[in-house]
């Protein structure tokens, strides 16, 4: 089939791209490389497809785009990434690249022929709430940058119900593995306990997330596409949760260094506790995780132990 992967250059957009190009189908990228961390990264990200002749890579922003390509199928993964750095003046960034584009991209299918419209949505959709964290939960977001996907959410929602564009949103529970960006909590652990660096850490450790490697969010992914469900909401986490410094002592034992830890006051945004129920996911979608967060970090450092990035250390 012919798709096309918005943020296709970034973490999880490339490892979707790879897959689609590794199965064989057509591919058409967009990115616009926006300054949210280093353009190099986002270059390594799309090295191999690049040279793929089934991918085409469109360097724009989609905002200022008035067609997009005639597809089968889009996954949307474009987004402004990061809780804490949507406060104040920057959530017109998050608005624009989050809501606006995701809306830009609604309107111009609703008229066409496609086969299905997966989103990129958060676990901070859900704020703090009871856990497990299930699709029926009341949804009361404590970041700026929840608001936004959950408008996006919303904005999927509206343009099936009213134009049966077939979407589907992925709630996407602290995604991790190759490639991760450099803002993200793992990648920045990993690196300074390598180089015998600080690790910061907001609040005293005892948070708890639930970690999921990127390869079982691509494998979701392509199941929700090549579903014949449409409408629909799905959780996508690692089923199980880890505490901070459960975390870290996990990192220590595969890089077999000790951490040198910095505790500071939590951040405003921050989630306390997120897991998810896969329940929903794994009767429709037929989805569950099968990497867990000790095989996901043992794969991540190897990783970088393999020199992926030994050069490119940024916190």
């Amino acid at each position: 089939m012919k798709v096309m992967v918005t943020g296709c250059a970034g973490f999880i957009g490339s490892h979707i791209t790879d897959q689609l190009l590794k199965e064989g189908h057509e591919v058409i990228g967009i990115d616009c490389f926006t300054d949210y961390y280093a353009k190099e990264l986002k270059e390594q990200n799309i090295s191999g497809a690049l040279k793929n002749t089934k991918f085409r890579l469109i360097n724009k922003d989609i905002i200022e785009m008035s067609n997009y390509p005639d597809v089968d199928i889009v996954f949307h993964q474009a987004a402004q990434a990061g809780v804490r750095s949507s406060w104040g003046k920057d959530f017109s960034i998050y608005s624009r690249y989050n809501i606006e584009a995701t809306q830009n991209l609604l309107e111009f299918y609703k008229d066409k022929n496609l086969k299905k419209f997966v989103y990129a949505s958060s676990s901070s959709v859900y704020g703090d709430v009871s856990l497990p964290m299930h699709e029926e939960l009341r949804l009361q977001p404590v970041s700026p940058y929840g608001v936004s996907k959950l408008a996006a959410e919303h904005l999927c929602y509206l343009y099936w119900k009213n134009y049966k564009v077939p979407t589907i949103s992925l709630r996407y529970f602290t995604v991790y593995g190759p490639r991760q960006r450099p803002d993200m909590g793992i990648h920045k652990f990993v690196h300074a306990n390598i180089q015998g660096k600080t690790i910061n850490i907001y609040g005293d450790g005892t948070q708890t997330r639930d970690f999921t490697y990127v390869d079982d969010v691509v494998r979701a992914n392509i199941l929700a596409a090549m579903s014949d469900l449409s409408g629909q909401v799905y959780n996508i986490g690692g089923g199980t949760r880890i505490n901070v410094n459960n975390l870290i002592a996990l990192i220590e034992r595969e890089t077999g260094k000790k951490a040198i830890i910095e505790y500071s006051e939590k951040q405003k945004g921050d989630v306390t506790d997120t897991l998810a129920d896969n329940t929903k996911a794994k009767k429709e979608l037929g989805w569950n995780p099968v990497v867990d967060i000790t095989d996901g970090i043992s794969r991540y450092v190897s990783w970088i132990n393999r020199g992926n990035r030994s050069d490119v250390f940024h916190s």
